[in-house]
């Protein structure tokens, strides 16, 4: 399936454009893959190509409420490269990918950088929002034996390619979208 669309932020009355796929660089996915968002998914998966789309995302719907227990400290000697703090990397607002001792991968973004700390964000960029989205089906179709084996063989990692977790293969998933967190999540 091939989309078009912009996402809003709406959360208490204001109207914030958070992203946009156009219809010259649509959303590409395979549906009930794991690919979007699920109830992102719900509300397109069944059009038709043409079809227009309007819908909202509560934020318990899209990416549940912000948590203060996910923004930590973390020592800054993990950011470290051969004894060096890697300053080309980590600065405030980066977005960073990070992986736990269970080996779960997942991104943060850079709050603030002490002399032994560095303060993340470990919260989706678009947690404890109201999304609206309006666009339209660009292309509608089954897809391929060849296109599921691809995905199969060379999942991208990112959980719900729809602002879930991870980083991406774009030109597995076909769109970057900058929602502003600089952090590639699929939709």
């Amino acid at each position: 399936m091939e989309v078009s669309y912009r996402l809003y932020d709406i959360t208490d009355g204001k109207e914030e454009l958070m992203e946009e796929a156009p219809a010259d660089q649509p959303f590409n996915f395979i549906t009930f893959m794991g690919m979007a968002h699920p109830a992102f998914e719900q509300q397109v998966a069944a059009l038709g190509e043409g079809e227009k789309f309007n819908f909202t995302l509560e934020q318990e719907e899209a990416y549940g409420p912000r948590l203060d227990e996910r923004v930590v400290d973390l020592d800054k000697e993990i950011f470290t490269i051969n004894g060096h703090f890697d300053h080309d990397n980590i600065f405030v607002d980066a977005i960073v990918p990070l992986q736990n001792a269970d080996g779960n991968q997942f991104m943060g973004r850079v709050l603030s950088i002490s002399d032994d700390k560095v303060r993340m964000d470990l919260n989706h960029p678009l947690a404890g929002m109201t999304l609206r989205f309006d666009g339209e089906v660009q292309k509608a179709r089954e897809a391929t034996d060849k296109e599921i084996e691809h995905l199969l063989n060379h999942s991208c990692g990112c959980g719900h390619c729809h602002h879930d977790d991870e980083g991406c293969d774009h030109d597995h998933c076909g769109h970057h979208h900058d929602h502003g967190c600089g952090c590639g999540h699929c939709h």
